[in-house]
């Protein structure tokens, strides 16, 4: 069986109905000659996009000459209410002081100072679906659950269960609901000075969310004041000092910071686990190689590298699920690239989606086999040709821990159940804020063992 794989639209369509799929589904908007195509060019009235699969030129914009490839501004519109000027949203200077003050706290042996609260995250997920053991969940809800305690036990040192954690959680999942994917500015380039327009949900959502962050950071400052704040990812981030200027971040700051931190920790990792699990209820041969894995494995951070199946099993769900499906970046200047001039201002399309499956660089792009890894094939193309947490400067500073994170959560939840895909209920994979399934991913679960009981 092939993994799910959304529908391509078909080659030419007009311009409106081409933004109504858009604004549907990212990926089943788009033609299915991306997935050979070394270069493809959309025109709109407004502007000019190229998507580029070439490994060679994805190597130019991410890191050979990032400085000019931009992160395209088109991409903000939807997202600046609840991320603010984050480092997910900022270029140059502003940007790179962000990055100064943020790398820190995930470089090195930073991860292991994460790794027990991110344990404890991990049997609690555990321990919530023993509840429902033998019955259909959906794991997308889950796996969103487990992601988000993770994010709150490493960040702030608080269970998903604390009240203010609830809120959140809560908040965000309707945040979800309501954020479309296109913005008018997104499609029409509007001036600064004229207001963007967001639905009234969306915004109310995310003015909530970015309520609970500042108590909860103003609550840290406080202990940091006082000497009595725990040593976690906030407070390392809150005391860590630009080593250009001095500077720390002010409070307005640390709540966009912490807004994108719970996006991209929380979003994409549950993501990530959702499609995972689902791979391996669809594949019982890999499914019971996991398994046997988790059950010699200590829990030990020491002893995660011991974890070799599993990882490769997540790093095929990264390939075959990008959370991010594509990336924007915007021509500083004119170039030409095979051939085509790329004007100045337009913009340039990098897609993990299209890039991990594409048909000239990957053998057997659309099958699930964590075995490719170790060929000669899937080494190379793991040089070249992926790019699931993006490449060079702004690769993603939690890349490490969100792959320790995915690692873990998968061999504690195969350890202790045996999961069942539902005949008949295949997800549709759908792009939003990051891939997720149209309908959900329903999937049986059972106490391992209990099979022989």
């Amino acid at each position: 069986m092939i993994p799910p794989k959304p529908p391509s639209r078909p080659n030419k369509v007009p311009l409106w109905r081409y933004a109504k799929l858009f604004k549907q589904d990212i990926l089943s908007a788009q033609p299915a000659r991306l997935y050979r195509a070394w270069m493809a060019e959309f025109k709109t009235p407004f502007f000019k996009s190229f998507l580029i699969n070439q490994p060679d030129l994805v190597k130019t914009v991410l890191k050979d000459r990032p400085e000019d490839f931009p992160k395209s501004g088109r991409v903000s519109e939807g997202l600046r209410p609840l991320l603010g000027d984050s480092v997910f949203l900022t270029n140059g200077a502003q940007w790179e002081r962000q990055r100064r003050i943020i790398d820190p706290a995930f470089e090195g042996g930073r991860l292991r100072d994460t790794w027990h609260p991110m344990r404890e995250a991990a049997e609690a997920a555990v321990k919530r679906l023993q509840a429902r053991a033998g019955s259909i969940v959906e794991i997308e809800e889950d796996a969103s659950h487990a992601a988000a305690d993770v994010i709150f036990r490493t960040l702030f040192s608080i269970p998903i269960e604390d009240r203010m954690a609830q809120q959140v959680f809560h908040e965000f999942r309707a945040y979800q609901r309501s954020q479309p994917i296109v913005n008018i500015a997104a499609l029409i380039p509007l001036p600064r000075w004229m207001p963007r327009f967001f639905r009234q949900d969306t915004r109310q959502a995310a003015d909530r969310i970015r309520g609970l962050i500042r108590q909860l950071t103003e609550r840290r400052l406080d202990e940091i004041k006082k000497g009595t704040a725990p040593d976690d990812l906030a407070t390392k981030i809150m005391t860590s000092v630009d080593p250009d200027t001095g500077e720390t971040f002010d409070i307005d700051e640390m709540v966009d910071h912490v807004a994108i931190f719970f996006l991209a920790g929380h979003e994409t990792s549950a993501s990530a686990l959702a499609w995972g699990l689902c791979l391996l209820a669809i594949y019982p041969e890999w499914q019971k190689k996991v398994a046997d894995e988790a059950a010699a494995f200590s829990g030990d951070f020491s002893d995660l590298s011991k974890l070799r199946v599993t990882r490769d099993v997540f790093r095929e769900t990264l390939r075959l699920y990008p959370p991010v499906p594509m990336m924007v970046r915007e021509a500083a200047r004119a170039e030409t690239f095979r051939d085509r001039r790329v004007p100045k201002g337009a913009q340039v399309v990098l897609s993990p989606w299209h890039l991990h499956r594409h048909e000239r660089l990957w053998d057997n792009p659309d099958s699930f086999d964590p075995s490719r890894w170790a060929t000669e094939n899937g080494k190379a193309c793991a040089r070249d040709a992926y790019i699931p947490f993006s490449a060079g400067r702004r690769v993603c500073t939690g890349a490490g821990f969100a792959m320790a994170e995915g690692v873990l959560l998968l061999s504690a939840i195969i350890g202790a159940f045996r999961i069942e895909a539902i005949e008949g209920q295949v997800p549709e994979p759908a792009a939003h804020l990051t891939v997720r399934a149209k309908h959900g991913i329903h999937l049986r679960i059972e106490v391992r063992g209990s099979e022989g009981l």
